[in-house]
């Protein structure tokens, strides 16, 4: 990794990226879409600085040569974002001449791909395909983005939308929470869309007509009905009229729909703070890095976190799948029996470490030693001691950290059970 580690927001970089060559994107009538993974950190840390530079470099010449009206960035990343994972980056959909590609790629990224430690993947199905390993913001937190109120939970939304590509993308942002989402017609008709079965409409600004309006207005009399506007002009934020809750801005960001929620459904804390994207940004960094050390919506207690831990506890598992380690070393290039003495290396009388850490109730540390545990875990093929990791990271979860005190014994018999299975396979007694 290299030795540039700022925290940052990615949804920050990728609109701030994007602004900086906003104007040429609607001269030339292209629109960006951004299609982010649930498995996306909100914050990583890395050089943000170049990974911004890469990503204005890419837009710019995308913008000169392309001939498409939709280009498509792809984020994804591995399922157990554990610690350091790499980030895939893929361009889509340019329509750009892959030997004018070539050439780009290897005069205009090749030395920022290279700082950031990262490399180019040869694909296909993609124009510009690359991969940057970043470190996740705080260890232990899977949900990135956490609805902190009932009244935020369990909506219907309809989407309408007219790009298939923009629909799809806003759909999987929307069911990371998860809500119920159902695609509408491009354009409306009131006999066939009947939005009052829904909590939140979103229509694009250009299929918004006088009817639609009407039928919302009457609804609402009615009913609760959030109706938002998705557009790319950023002039009409915080300009609503009465029936209108809040407008989308595109580019759309897994933390615009977060957003979004908490502006609809929370307090309304960010109506008022339609400054910049960067402020609106920061506003929810702030209030969600209160909710993230408290953990936890107020609807869960104890007794659901026992219910979760001794669900968790009841399921099967190996303490040492060793078919199952070979398949994962094996796909790493790694060699199985090495990464076993590796472990051993690492973890061998590491339940006195984990003991005292835990009495000096020193929570980051605590946090560092589960994530490089389960990680390392889960690549031999222990699942015992996985699921003993994510127990730990449930409790970080639901902020009971008085339960903490009685994990050190558990984790003393687990990783005897677990050394004595290595030996065993490595013949050492």
């Amino acid at each position: 990794m290299n030795t540039i580690e700022n925290l940052f927001d990615i949804n920050k970089i990728l609109l701030d990226s994007f602004s900086t060559v906003e104007e040429m994107y609607v001269k030339n009538h292209i629109e960006l879409i951004f299609d982010m993974d649930t498995t996306i950190p909100r914050e990583l840390r890395g050089n943000d600085i170049v990974l911004k530079r890469l990503l204005v470099t890419i837009f710019t010449f995308i913008s000169r040569q392309t001939h498409s009206t939709e280009v498509l960035l792809s984020l994804s990343a591995p399922e157990d974002f554990l610690y350091e994972e790499s980030i895939s980056f893929k361009i889509t959909n340019t329509k750009i001449p892959k030997e004018k590609i070539a050439i780009f790629v290897e005069t205009k990224l090749s030395s920022d791909i290279q700082l950031l430690e990262g490399r180019m993947v040869q694909n296909e199905e993609s124009d510009i395909h690359f991969e940057i390993p970043f470190m996740i913001g705080e260890l232990g937190f899977r949900r990135h983005y956490r609805l902190h109120k009932k009244s935020m939970l369990q909506k219907r939304v309809m989407l309408i939308v007219e790009s298939k590509q923009l629909t799809h993308c806003i759909s999987k942002m929307f069911k990371y929470f998860p809500y119920d989402v159902e695609i509408g017609l491009h354009g409306y008709e009131e006999d066939k869309t009947k939005l009052e079965q829904y909590d939140l409409v979103v229509i694009e600004e250009k299929l918004v007509t006088p009817l639609c309006m009407d039928v919302v207005k009457k609804i609402q009399m009615m009913k609760t009905l959030k109706f938002v506007i998705l557009t790319a002009d950023a002039s009409k934020m915080g300009t609503q009229e009465n029936i209108v809750t809040t407008h989308l801005l595109k580019p759309v960001t897994q933390e615009s729909i977060y957003e979004l929620i908490i502006t609809a459904f929370g307090d309304g804390s960010l109506k008022n703070n339609n400054n910049t994207q960067a402020s609106k940004i920061g506003a929810i960094e702030a209030q969600n890095r209160h909710t993230e050390q408290n953990e936890v919506s107020t609807s869960i207690d104890n007794s659901s976190l026992n219910r979760t831990i001794e669900e968790k506890k009841e399921q099967p598992a190996m303490t040492l799948d060793i078919s199952k380690g070979l398949e994962n070393t094996q796909k790493q290039g790694l060699v199985y029996h090495e990464e076993l003495r590796k472990f051993l290396d690492i973890f061998d009388k590491s339940d006195l470490y984990f003991r005292q850490i835990v009495n000096e109730k020193a929570t980051n540390k605590i946090k560092v030693f589960c994530a490089d545990l389960e990680k390392h875990s889960k690549l031999i093929g222990a699942e015992g001691m996985q699921k003993f990791a994510d127990i730990i990271n449930l409790i970080f979860v639901y902020n009971k950290l008085d339960m903490l005190p009685i994990y050190p014994g558990r984790y003393h018999i687990e990783l005897e059970k677990l050394i004595g299975e290595i030996k065993k396979y490595l013949h050492i007694r």
